[in-house]
């Protein structure tokens, strides 16, 4: 985990920045500035983005300049923790720096004469740089219209038009820091296993050779040779292992390095290890020996804007992945690195970390100086997260091989020696230990990249391809590092305040700008949604749009949880081919029906309830296998054994049929095991209706986890046959009762079944919706947030009235 340096005050702490703009190339030295230049204050860290809104960002030249109060006479190193993208940087009027990429930290020794310093960096234009003549790639990139991107070290996000109306980031978009020198620079942790002891190597440079050097780990201490160079292991017995959160603690041991009595840097460690093992077409991920169903999604930053946040909003936003049961995330090739503090709250978390390296679709160049600049951001994501038990995957990049595949382009011309040599040669030196896969997708037994059952794919067999939902069976996904990408409407509070009304959508180019779509493409992501509304619910969504817009998009929300529940319970069955899925994405980056499974603002869209439910580390749920009937699935993901009572009831129309059937199972640490539905209840009865021999006699099933207090560990509703048909009335109610401060439960009962439960209430957060009822059956839900009381609403997509609570 990135380690910190302690004690040590920063100059620039409460540096004020202030932001101007010139013509590209019109200026060469910040001595040639305009005397009547228009400068406002700059967001730093932050981009340009942040405090001004111009479309021409990439057209012209920035410049970025501060003073700070120093000592005098003063050795100083002036950090640039990332600046997009190409810059040089004056100290007192002195060139002393350019950059090519803004992956890369730039830190600057001088001494300072007096007690001021003067900075200045100019940012240069990235279409002068885009002019530039340079080698054309092998193939052209789908992703975006500039093929020159290709030379350049920079992120994609706000020049790729799948990513909706964005800036391109441009400025110091990571921290700057002014701090007396160091004794010490460079210093990296990392942490491997041998047996059951952990071992921790510590490499780091001094100016001058000290006295004595300490390491303490955890509780022990260990005096280490010294010398101007530091490279030395140390073994610590009997570690407790790091795991990701959905299979035990994610153990870490605090750290520092202790200089001449005095401590330079400090982090915390975990020990565990990590292991993709590729068998044929089969991918399996395994932490600490055991396999681990990965579950989860792309992650994307929480301010594409500014694209820094403070370490408690991070916490937020990772706080709700873990609490939904996601146990990865993925950052995704055509965005950013993320910030230190994203590193260690997923350590911290137990939330793993599929790391691509920023590239995507474009033909890396083979220059020297290229790869000589990707050499040092790997330089410097590894002395990020050396020690960080959390990265568990990294891959060469975003539909890297994949693109050129898909072009048609021979296998004898895609090799790429930067994926295939330089990158994995690096790592296994630098972050000894942690997988590497080529690309995502990436094939294992040598089939082309495309193809979605063999090692890591892209699945969207199931979404732009529009497959049938039975495809996620056939296609016999090993690992989806992407999937399940659909136009999700946010609930319908967010879209009232974002657009006004549900009247926008489909059509007004307000919403259809956040809608994503290829490049070139003559659909859309929303088009692709409207295709499973009709082959799902079997209605006219464009009819439904025209006489009802609200229920236009509930059908839609109602889609894709379908599209998502119907995968993952595939996906995550006992005897399933397939180590783990990614959605495409976790967030949307702007207001609207974005890829995300929460709005812009951060809030649950429907289909995330759906993924939490699939994803909790005890499960049961049903498969529905056709002419076998149901199967009920359980698992535990957890460190310790389950032992409770299953029970299941059945419910025809008009409530409960028959009696409570009910056996005890246990269930072993990391284990799941499938029991037939018919198995339980002791007889054939066709509970799924696929023999069809006479009227359907069930409408629904229900199966609970039981313990021996009598607690519900986990729970399952599945409705049989054909969809619900809407009615005016399924008989739902809802009432409310507080339970603590800024708490409450909320009791959902239907006299009918009611598919698709929505609990509309606004400024609380909920534990569950977008749930289906058995006819008669009821649900106890949490509320908590800071309101007086709970008011608001619940529907259900096959009802057109709907039950108020306040």
């Amino acid at each position: 985990m990135s380690s910190s340096i302690t004690g040590s005050v920063d100059y620039l702490v409460d540096a004020r920045w202030q932001l101007t703009s010139t013509s590209a190339g019109s200026c060469a030295h910040p001595r040639d500035l305009p005397t009547d230049a228009s400068w406002i204050t700059a967001q730093v860290p932050g981009t340009v983005a942040s405090v001004l809104d111009r479309p021409d960002q990439d057209a012209v030249d920035w410049w970025f300049v501060t003073t700070a109060s120093v000592r005098e006479d003063t050795a100083l190193s002036l950090t640039f923790d990332g600046i997009a993208t190409y810059s040089t940087i004056w100290v007192d009027d002195i060139e002393i720096a350019c950059t090519r990429s803004m992956f890369v930290p730039e830190t600057i020794h001088f001494t300072c004469d007096g007690s001021i310093v003067d900075i200045a960096v100019r940012i240069g234009s990235m279409d002068a740089h885009l002019k530039k003549r340079r080698p054309r790639g092998r193939w052209r990139s789908s992703l975006v219209a500039q093929q020159g991107l290709r030379h350049e070290r920079t992120t994609m996000l706000g020049r790729a038009p799948v990513y909706g109306p964005l800036h391109a980031p441009v400025g110091l978009w990571r921290p700057v820091t002014l701090r007396d020198q160091s004794r010490v620079r460079d210093v990296q942790a990392n942490t491997s296993l041998n047996g059951n002891d952990g071992v921790m190597r510590i490499r780091a440079e001094f100016d001058t050779e000290p006295t004595s050097v300490v390491l303490r780990v955890g509780e022990s201490t260990f005096a280490l040779p010294v010398g101007c160079l530091l490279d030395e292991e140390v073994t610590i017995a009997d570690v407790a292992l790091w795991w990701p959160h959905t299979h035990g603690e994610p153990v870490l041991y605090p750290w520092s390095l202790d200089v001449d009595g005095r401590t330079l840097h400090a982090g915390r460690a975990g020990f565990r290890s990590a292991v993709l093992e590729r068998n044929d077409a089969s991918v399996t991920l395994k932490i600490n020996d055991i396999r681990v169903f990965a579950r989860g999604g792309c992650w994307v930053p929480p301010d594409p804007t500014r694209l820094w946040v403070s370490a408690d909003r991070m916490r937020t936003e990772l706080e709700q992945v873990r609490s939904a049961g996601l146990n990865m995330v993925r950052v995704v090739g055509t965005l950013v690195y993320e910030q230190p503090e994203f590193w260690s709250l997923c350590a911290e978390l137990g939330i793993m970390v599929w790391q691509d390296v920023m590239f995507a679709t474009t033909d890396p160049p083979e220059d020297p100086e290229f790869v000589g600049s990707v050499e040092q951001e790997l330089g410097a994501l590894t002395l990020t997260v050396g020690d960080n038990p959390a990265l568990v995957v990294v891959s060469g990049g975003s539909e890297t091989q994949q693109q050129a595949t898909m072009l048609g382009v021979p296998a004898s011309e895609q090799h790429i020696p930067l994926l295939q040599k330089t990158i994995p040669d690096l790592l296994a030196s630098e972050l000894p230990g942690v997988p590497y896969v080529t690309s995502s997708p990436s094939s294992v037994s040598g089939e082309l990249h495309t193809h979605v059952g063999d090692g890591i794919a892209h699945y969207f067999g199931v979404g732009g391809y529009l497959r049938p939902l039975s495809d996620v069976r056939t296609a016999r996904v090993r690992f989806a590092a992407e999937c399940l990408a659909f136009a999700v409407p946010p609930e319908r509070r967010a879209v009232e305040k974002m657009f006004g009304s549900a009247n926008v959508a489909g059509h007004h180019p307000e919403w259809k700008a956040a809608v994503p779509r290829d490049r070139g493409s003559s659909w859309d992501f929303e088009d692709v949604r409207d295709h499973y509304v009709r082959d799902i619910f079997g209605v006219d969504p464009n009819l439904v749009r025209r006489d009802d817009a609200e229920l236009y998009l509930d059908y839609g929300r109602a889609a894709v949880c379908e599209a998502v529940t119907r995968s993952f319970e595939h996906w995550r069955r006992h005897d399933s081919e397939c180590g783990g899925a990614l959605v495409l994405t976790l967030r949307d980056l702007v207001p609207g029906a974005g890829w995300g499974l929460r709005d812009s603002n951060g809030s649950p869209k429907a289909p995330w309830y759906s993924l939490a439910r699939m994803s909790r580390p005890v499960s049961v749920f049903f498969v529905d296998d056709g002419l076998d009937g149901l199967s009920i699935e359980l698992i535990d993901d957890t460190a310790h054994s389950v032992r409770c009572a299953l029970r299941v009831a059945l419910y025809g129309p008009f409530g409960p049929v028959g009696d409570m059937h009910e056996t005890q199972v246990e269930l072993e640490p990391h284990s799941a095991q499938s029991v037939s539905l018919d198995r339980v209840v002791g007889a054939f009865a066709d509970i799924n209706h696929a023999y069809r021999f006479g009227a359907q006699t069930y409408v629904a099933a229900v199966a609970e986890l039981v313990d021996e207090h009598g607690a519900v560990v986990a729970d399952a509703t599945h409705l049989i046959g054909e969809r619900p048909v809407r009615q005016n009335d399924v008989g739902l109610t809802a009432h409310a009762e507080k339970v603590g401060p800024g708490e409450w439960t909320l009791t959902v009962t239907t006299q009918w079944a009611a598919q698709y439960v929505c609990v509309d209430v606004d400024g609380l957060d909920i534990s569950d919706s977008w749930f289906h009822l058995a006819p008669g059956a009821s649900r106890t839900l949490t509320l908590t947030g800071d309101k007086p009381k709970p008011s608001g609403h619940v529907r259900a997509l096959n009802s057109i009235k709907r039950a108020h609570f306040n």
